[in-house]
């Protein structure tokens, strides 16, 4: 866990990182078959949450040790579970596999062109699509009775060639929004 080199070092010490691996470590050192584990990233520096992630991930995919995995951080919460439940003012509010609680949006795609985008979405807009400009590219929704293949006419006539294309599926913040009523 990245902890040898202070071993020596008082505890109290230790930043928050630092103290949520040894304790992760102290609960995992005897091999239980049910880890509960809270909030197991909060204060860690990049590299100590992926080593916690990737380590949360092979107990609970390869050493038959089941996870209970909490935390407000949903990408954590993606990393590591196959399975999750919304809880919610005590209430169970949704559960599932993660995959199956991500609906696919039939009319709406993730679009990412080779050149301009800006170029694609003015045409997509002209073609009646709505269009999202995302950081890692866009959110295209096809107009009703159309299909993906209208994308592929607007690049056409743009100039554009689609690097990348596929149905849109709800993030788990979606779900999770959806499960507590803040979205539709």
């Amino acid at each position: 866990m990245g902890l040898g080199e202070a071993h020596y070092r008082r505890t109290v010490s230790y930043s928050t990182g630092r103290k949520d691996r040894l304790k992760l470590t102290s609960a995992i050192v005897h091999d239980p078959r049910l880890l509960i584990i809270d909030e197991p990233t909060n204060g860690m520096d990049p590299a100590g949450r992926q080593e916690v992630l990737e380590l949360a991930k092979d107990l609970a995919h390869h050493k038959g040790m089941s996870l209970l995995f909490s935390s407000h951080l949903l990408p954590d919460v993606e990393a590591v579970c196959d399975h999750v439940l919304v809880l919610g003012r005590g209430s169970l509010l949704a559960q599932g596999l993660i995959q199956d609680l991500k609906q696919v949006h039939k009319q709406h795609y993730e679009v990412r062109v080779k050149n301009d985008p800006d170029r694609f979405a003015r045409e997509a807009a002209a073609s009646g699509c709505r269009v999202e400009a995302k950081e890692d590219g866009l959110i295209v929704e096809v107009p009703p009775g159309q299909t993906q293949e209208i994308l592929w006419r607007i690049a056409g006539a743009s100039g554009e060639q689609i690097r990348f294309l596929r149905p849109r599926r709800s993030t788990l913040e979606d779900v999770f929004l959806k499960a507590v009523g803040e979205r539709g």
